[in-house]
């Protein structure tokens, strides 16, 4: 239950490895790659994650279980939970991915917040087929067992059935120990608000100030416009195979090599599922996108969910896909009225998609392919 050491149980971690400068460390190596441009106030924010990972490094440079469990169940004063906000595109997602990886536990887990709270749901409906009584106890105990350390990419409220769960919950697992990082786009005071019966979600906004540490990135520029100015094109006209590598580099570079999960948007009741997803970034393909029964209503959602999206192997446009076509049609119009930004691989150069009438006019959307690639655009 208590296996959050590496695989190596007799190995012992060496804590002057962990403290100092590990996280400036790696990120002057995303700025030596021109991953990201430096800015102070990423520094800043990253001063405090090293502090959290110098204070987890600290609980379990001991070669005793007994005392290790008993500092996970009772953490020192400066292990405590950080919750970073701030606008779009500054980085937040980006440090605590390093601040991530660079976590010498075993049991953590990264995950974005809505997908967290759709399996709390559906733990809770499982749980209730066959039990009496509140399912939250069994659910905090399980998570705990399972990750330490929880980070949260785009910590939202929206729903009135979250906002009443998560006091009690997130009650439990800090009682448990449980450590958290959270990145969102609001200040605590400001999740959910004006939201239905926001009275009954105050004591939860007062238990992240009471428990977390608050910290607002203030960088000077949204890093992820800087790097689409850097790049010498987001469309690429290859063979299948460079240009899966195209795009896997792209995708590397702004997630910083991050990992990907599962995620489902609701629209109207049905699910529509995407298989590779990291934060606020989608990887997707023309066929996921466009051979599924879906329609501008499903398009809108992408476009609110994602700020950027990766869309591989845009054929040629011939009457043999005349619905997939239409299909993109109404994708490029949601996502072009969003200021989305694209990296795609296409059949051939934009200008040359299509050489017959396929039954309705698609120029509009060459035309705002093409402006999707501009300086101007990014800058949106």
């Amino acid at each position: 239950m208590f296996d959050f050491l590496l695989k190596q149980p007799k190995q012992s971690f060496n804590h002057s490895q962990l403290v100092g400068d590990l996280l400036d460390n790696r990120y002057q190596e995303l700025v030596v790659k021109h991953h990201i441009q430096y800015d102070d106030g990423q520094i800043r924010v990253l001063g405090h994650l090293q502090h959290l990972l110098n204070s987890i490094s600290e609980l379990i440079n001991t070669e005793s279980p007994d005392v290790f469990n008993r500092l996970i169940y009772k953490p020192k004063k400066t292990a405590k939970s950080l919750y970073i906000f701030g606008d779009v595109g500054r980085g937040k997602s980006m440090l605590m991915d390093v601040f991530f990886d660079a976590c010498p536990i075993k049991l953590k887990r990264r995950v974005h917040f809505h997908a967290f709270m759709q399996e709390v749901h559906d733990y809770m409906y499982q749980w209730r087929k066959n039990n009496e009584g509140d399912p939250l106890p069994p659910l905090a105990k399980k998570i705990r067992q399972e990750s330490l350390l929880l980070c949260f990419d785009e910590f939202q409220v929206t729903d009135i059935a979250d906002a009443m769960l998560l006091s009690r919950l997130f009650s439990r697992l800090l009682k448990l120990g449980d450590l958290f990082v959270a990145t969102s786009n609001q200040h605590p005071d400001d999740l959910y608000k004006n939201g239905l019966q926001r009275d009954l979600f105050l004591p939860f906004i007062e238990l992240v100030k009471q428990s977390t540490e608050i910290l607002e990135l203030l960088a000077k520029e949204d890093y992820r416009l800087a790097y689409f100015k850097s790049i010498k094109t987001a469309f690429y006209v290859k063979s299948e195979d460079a240009g899966s590598e195209f795009l896997q580099q792209r995708f590397n570079e702004l997630t910083n090599n991050g990992g990907t999960e599962e995620k489902a948007l609701v629209v109207k009741g049905r699910s529509v599922l995407f298989s590779k997803v990291h934060g606020d970034i989608l990887y997707s393909s023309f066929d996921e996108l466009c051979a599924r029964n879906l329609g501008s209503a499903d398009y809108l959602e992408i476009a609110n969910e994602f700020k950027i999206i990766f869309i591989a192997d845009v054929p040629f446009f011939s009457l043999e896909i005349k619905d997939k076509i239409r299909r993109f049609v109404t994708l490029i119009d949601a996502l072009y009225e969003q200021k989305i930004k694209l990296i795609c691989t296409v059949a051939v150069e934009i200008e040359n998609l299509y050489l017959e009438d396929i039954g309705f006019d698609i120029k509009r959307t060459l035309s705002r392919l093409i402006e999707m690639q501009s300086e101007r655009y990014y800058s949106m």
